[in-house]
């Protein structure tokens, strides 16, 4: 097995009327939903004490303003409650997340800050969504598994004047700070040491490109790899599949019909989903087609032959989240616009 590295007070200030807030109150909402003041602020304390037409008029107020809920203003925050951070993933069944949260949870737990989760089922709006239910409960940061792309979502975190750190790609002009790898690099990188072994073939397997922007950074990568060594980029060896191990093995097959010699995988999941298959069909592994992945789950070093792959440092990405976070809390000062690369390995195994 080898590896591979890469990667002031001010005084005097004259107060501003209050109309230089641009951020809605709750009496805005009350009067475009139709209601009094009151009755917001018991709706947001208890829906059921309002009849259910009236709460859908102030929800709906509520997500055409953009209001968010001061939690603790309200009284909606249980009392004597600690600091918490809120984590916003693609997805709570893909335990590719749970590391870098376990990191982000180990970290804040020593400072006694907690942590909250949310699930945005790979949804822009369910994102949104889930910003302004966090902003209500007034957290000491966010932590993003996907970039900003919404810009309702940049204006609403940008007003919050809260750390946001972003952990799933190294985008380069984040909105506020971000630590992670580059999964342009890291599948340019493996594309690369397919070519070095010799494969001319080499076919590449994602998750559909509408799903998430890291499928598509990692298809640029393969294809910046393929072109840099002058070799065609060829529209029947990408293909996208349907995630799990039946994914692997559908793509699999395609591929292989489609001539490749190689196959480069953008999740350990379909990998070995795809090697599954192949023992199925009697098919050698690399004798047949070299398969490579990119995670290094636990399963990629038991399957036979251990399959060669990408491994990310998720647990550190989630610790070093925390401590920007916390960092900015304590009032030290950071780099604006921090960009943290942490990079990433190629375990070389058997299977290619």
């Amino acid at each position: 097995m080898i590896g591979h590295m890469v990667k002031s007070p001010v005084s005097n200030v004259k107060k501003m009327p209050l109309a230089a807030d641009s951020r809605p109150r709750m009496r805005d909402v009350a009067e475009r939903a139709g209601v009094s003041a009151m009755t917001v602020s018991r709706a947001l304390r208890d829906p059921s004490l309002t009849t259910p037409d009236t709460q859908r008029r102030i929800e709906r107020a509520m997500r055409e303003m953009q209001y968010v809920p001061n939690a603790l203003a309200s009284g909606l925050r249980t009392a004597g409650r600690g600091k918490v951070v809120a984590s916003i993933v693609p997805s709570l069944r893909n335990s590719l997340f749970a590391e870098t949260n376990q990191g982000l949870s180990d970290a804040l737990r020593e400072r006694g800050v907690n942590l909250m989760l949310g699930d945005s089922h790979t949804s822009q709006q369910e994102s949104v969504d889930l910003v302004m239910a966090f902003l209500a409960q007034r957290p000491c940061g966010i932590v993003l598994h996907e970039a900003v792309s919404s810009p309702r979502m940049r204006r609403l975190l940008k007003q919050s004047g809260i750390p946001v750190v972003e952990v799933g790609d190294l985008n380069p002009r984040p909105l506020d700070a971000v630590v992670s790898y580059s999964n342009h690099d890291a599948a340019k990188a493996m594309t690369q040491h397919l070519i070095a072994k010799g494969y001319r073939r080499i076919g590449f397997a994602s998750l559909s490109l509408a799903v998430t922007a890291r499928a598509g950074a990692r298809l640029a990568g393969y294809q910046d790899a393929l072109t840099g060594a002058g070799m065609p980029v060829d529209a029947k060896l990408m293909v996208e599949t349907r995630s799990g191990f039946e994914g692997g093995a559908s793509a699999l097959v395609q591929l292989v019909e489609s001539g490749a010699d190689a196959i480069f995988f953008s999740g350990d999941v379909l990998a070995i989903g795809a090697m599954l298959e192949c023992a199925r069909r009697g098919w050698k592994v690399p004798g047949r087609v070299a398969i490579v992945g990119f995670d290094d789950l636990e399963m990629a070093a038991q399957v036979n032959p251990p399959l060669t792959t990408l491994k990310l440092p998720r647990y550190e990405i989630g610790r070093r989240a925390a401590q920007i976070i916390l960092d900015r809390n304590d009032g030290r000062k950071r780099p604006p616009r921090e960009v943290i690369d942490l990079g990433f390995h190629i375990i070389e195994r058997q299977s290619a």
